[in-house]
């Protein structure tokens, strides 16, 4: 008997969810994404899926996704509706055509009829609210109402990757939903114990930053930048330094791991013309670590960004300064390393690593989806 489930994934984006689906016995053999860029690094990553690159809101689009999806007799449904207008930074604005996207899921998901639905977004999704029809509803109570007559929802929605094999405090509302035909209904696996930055990237060779100012100016502030690059670039061509302005360096060349450079009594963030920056206290921020790193976010190539700097080791400068290496963003390798995704990913080689840094933050760690999706095809089987 053939236990494997096929699966379509809607707004794939490049498929991160995806990475470690196949080893479990889960076929995608249908993906849409709107963006032609990220499409192709979905085709370039998975070449036996079938990429139906397109806006979901057009009705030949999602003819054709019904169409493919009932002709393959798709079991599972994977669905992550964009989530920008569910932010907390937004005006959570029940008119706002961004949390929309969700009804064109739904659609889908009553025409094809899936034995399981993976869907998942913020955490903030549970609290959104959304206008259907001329009735204004939370996007959990409008799911229900669409979905509740032929499905159960697992009990649990909202997780924490850090539970479950990702050194990573990124926060997720997932619903399990399972159709009432199914003798299993869907539930989150136990947690699992964590991983700290320590066990995850501690090992990994330093790594000097480039500064934006230029290579004379690196080697006067890192003259050993050189030798650390190509001992880096021997373990992983993506252990390559990230570049950052001299001015944002030195203030996290003077802070500790944990903390944020706005902490500094003379090198913390200042403006070009010496006055102090202001910013939310979690920017300028290295990680800890004897911690999960906080959530990677799109932005994560910048010191400035939410907490995304290397947590750093402390050491002597020349003149007895006490000052802490590796004053930078992560670098891709390391990036690999939290989001749980392979050392060797295979990204294609046309991919900046701007896409590439901001893919890895819009995405779902799949450590996280694997052991969920665990959880369902050892009780299915």
């Amino acid at each position: 008997m053939n236990c494997r489930l096929k699966a379509i994934s809607l707004f794939a984006n490049v498929g991160v969810a995806e990475t470690y689906l196949d080893e479990l016995g889960i076929d995608v053999v249908l993906a849409n994404e709107i963006d032609e860029e990220r499409a192709n690094f979905y085709s370039h990553l998975y070449p036996k899926t079938e990429m139906i690159c397109g806006d979901v809101t057009k009705s030949d689009v999602q003819k054709e996704i019904i169409d493919k999806s009932k002709k393959q007799k798709i079991d599972l449904v994977m669905a992550t509706p964009p989530c920008q207008g569910m932010s907390i930074a937004g005006k959570m604005d029940p008119l706002d055509e961004r949390n929309h996207l969700i009804f064109y899921a739904i659609q889908i998901i009553k025409e094809l009829k899936p034995k399981y639905i993976f869907l998942e977004n913020v955490p903030q999704l549970l609290t959104t609210k959304i206008k259907v029809n001329d009735e204004i509803m939370l996007i959990p109570e409008y799911l229900n109402r669409e979905l509740g007559n032929n499905y159960t929802f697992a009990k649990q929605t909202l997780v924490s990757a850090k539970d479950y094999d990702v050194p990573q405090m990124r926060r997720r509302n997932i619903f399990l939903i399972s159709r009432k035909d199914m003798a299993y209904k869907w539930e989150m696996p136990e947690p699992h114990p964590q991983i700290t930055l320590k066990q995850a990237i501690g090992d990994l060779p330093p790594v000097d930053p480039i500064l934006k100012e230029g290579m004379e100016e690196t080697l006067k502030i890192f003259p050993e930048f050189e030798q650390k690059k190509q001992k880096a670039l021997k373990l992983s061509k993506f252990h390559f330094p990230p570049k950052h302005a001299k001015k944002h360096v030195i203030a996290i060349m003077h802070t500790p791991s944990g903390c944020t450079a706005f902490d500094n009594e003379i090198f913390y963030p200042k403006k070009d013309n010496g006055e102090r920056v202001n910013g939310h206290y979690n920017t300028y921020r290295r990680y800890a670590w004897d911690k999960p790193c906080r959530t990677i976010t799109q932005n994560n190539g910048v010191i400035s960004s939410l907490c995304c700097v290397h947590p750093g080791r402390k050491y002597k400068g020349k003149d007895g300064e006490i000052l802490y290496s590796d004053p930078r963003c992560l670098t891709l390798l390391e990036l690999f390393i939290v989001s749980s995704l392979p050392k060797d990913w295979n990204v294609p080689e046309w991919a900046s690593e701007q896409l590439i840094r901001k893919v890895i933050g819009e995405g779902i760690p799949p450590m996280l989806v694997k052991n969920i999706m665990k959880n369902l095809i050892d009780n299915y089987r």
